[in-house]
């Protein structure tokens, strides 16, 4: 079983596959929760681009995709913010735009067209040493990015204008999100491919959310996920002899399958006496800043609308029609006004 482990290349390829389980997910999460799931496809698109010109130049692909992605992510986020053109119109110009400068580009290099699909679909076999050092110091940089700024990139993918009231600097935290994402492309181009970054990035956060009832555990289960998928990608494609970027992608997607019809079978049995909040990071209690409600023997807390009532490491969302005696709507108390 551990065969595997003799031969130098799998020792880096499953640390490669390592470092991308760990930060894929940590940065999907916040691309689901601002509905750009597919954003990954078109900073893969770019980052093939930067391939390509690496590969005509002969400069290092990793930097000049590095170069492309980062660039592209700026660009991008800039534009969807001056609102001069819709984001989906910019997220197509980007995707096709990418595709057909490095398809154009790749003609252009000699013998670039052997190495073309490591770079789109993933040959992690063919990572070395220094590859696993650079991609080691990125994933490091997005890991460590995320969580300190955990609270504020989930405030502003959840919630933009009360963010921006909250006087949070709403442009450069989705201006780091969307460098962030374009660091974890180039990261796992080697490993799951440029086509297929993007599934890694958000089928363990979709995973994760059938079961997880709180951000943070959705959050770290997404990466739990991630991990197992991308190393357990490259274990089964090690004695399968099938690639490994769509190995790990496949493995993932059945995960998903096999939580939801978890999920299903759970709710089926057990029923829904109640219906769970919506994901954020907030902590309800005592000077939260949200209203509190006496709802027979625990408390309910009147954010954005809806009463939460915390239940265990979630919150459960209770509906004032079903409990008219308690709190009928009319009689909800108002939020507090946000701060500008």
């Amino acid at each position: 079983m551990f065969e595997l482990l003799t031969y130098d290349f799998m020792q880096r390829a499953l640390l490669a596959a390592l470092l991308v389980g760990l930060s894929a997910p940590m940065v999907g999460i916040f691309l689901v929760q601002r509905r750009l799931s597919l954003i990954g496809d078109g900073m893969g698109h770019v980052a093939f681009a930067g391939v390509a010109v690496g590969a005509i130049t002969g400069q290092e692909p990793v930097l000049t995709a590095l170069i492309a992605a980062v660039g592209s992510a700026v660009a991008i986020e800039l534009i969807r913010a001056k609102g001069r053109t819709g984001g989906d119109t910019a997220l197509a110009i980007m995707f096709y735009g990418g595709i057909a400068i490095g398809v154009v580009l790749m003609s252009r290099a000699p013998g670039a067209a052997n190495s073309l699909p490591a770079y789109l679909f993933g040959a992690i076999t063919t990572t070395t040493t220094s590859d696993v050092w650079v991609f080691a110091v990125l994933a490091i940089a997005v890991v460590a990015t995320t969580l300190i700024l955990r609270p504020r990139l989930f405030a502003v993918a959840n919630d933009p204008e009360y963010a921006q009231a909250a006087g949070l600097p709403v442009l450069a935290l989705n201006l780091v999100l969307a460098i962030l994402t374009a660091v974890t492309v180039v990261v796992a181009m080697r490993v799951v491919g440029l086509l297929l970054i993007s599934a890694l990035m958000i089928v363990p956060n979709a995973a994760s959310q059938l079961i997880a009832r709180s951000f943070a555990a959705a959050l770290w289960l997404a990466v739990v996920i991630g991990v197992l998928c991308s190393v357990g990608g490259v274990v089964a494609s090690f004695y399968l002899d099938t690639p490994s970027g769509g190995t790990i992608v496949v493995l993932a997607v059945i995960v998903f399958a096999a939580l939801a019809v978890f999920d299903s079978l759970r709710r089926l049995v057990q029923g829904r006496s109640h219906v769970y909040a919506e994901l954020h990071d907030h902590e309800h209690g005592d000077n939260c800043g949200h209203p509190a409600l006496q709802h027979q023997d625990h408390i309910d807390y009147l954010h954005d609308g809806h009463l939460h009532a915390p239940h265990g490491d979630h919150y459960d969302e209770h509906h004032s029609h079903r409990h008219p005696a308690s709190h009928p709507i009319q009689q909800l108390p108002q939020e507090p006004e946000r701060a500008p």
